[in-house]
């Protein structure tokens, strides 16, 4: 058994001004920026939507990907590989998957306890 829920989405911007990019989305979206999450992550203020919300640097074209977390991140990329996703690879700690449908997400340790928290599926 383990658990999941969508944890949040990540602003992958291909650009060298990671300041600028985070400074559009913040206040596109109405967030202020928290901070450096990392040299390649600036962290907006998902906090009263119980989101994460990350502005990333990134090599590949621009775009908007979500992140599933889990208490059991191998199990829960097993169980969207039985729904149809494709395993794309491992970084650090979380897996890249691609749904049928082309998009690429990840799946990510839960930074806290998910066992009944808002939006959390428990999973057999």
């Amino acid at each position: 058994m383990h658990h999941s829920r969508l944890a949040g989405f990540i602003i992958d911007c291909r650009t060298e001004d990671l300041p600028g990019a985070a400074a559009f989305w913040g206040q596109a979206l109405g967030l202020p920026i928290l901070g450096e999450d990392g040299p390649t992550y600036l962290r907006l203020d998902g906090s009263g939507r119980d989101l994460t919300i990350e502005v990333q640097r990134v090599d590949h074209d621009s775009r908007v990907h979500l992140d599933v977390e889990s208490d059991d991140v191998e199990a829960e990329a097993r169980r969207l590989e039985g729904l149809g996703a494709r395993r794309v690879g491992r970084v650090k700690s979380w897996i890249v998957l691609e749904a049928p449908t082309g998009q690429r997400f990840c799946v990510v340790d839960a930074k806290r306890s998910l066992a009944g928290a808002p939006g959390a599926t428990r999973w057999p």
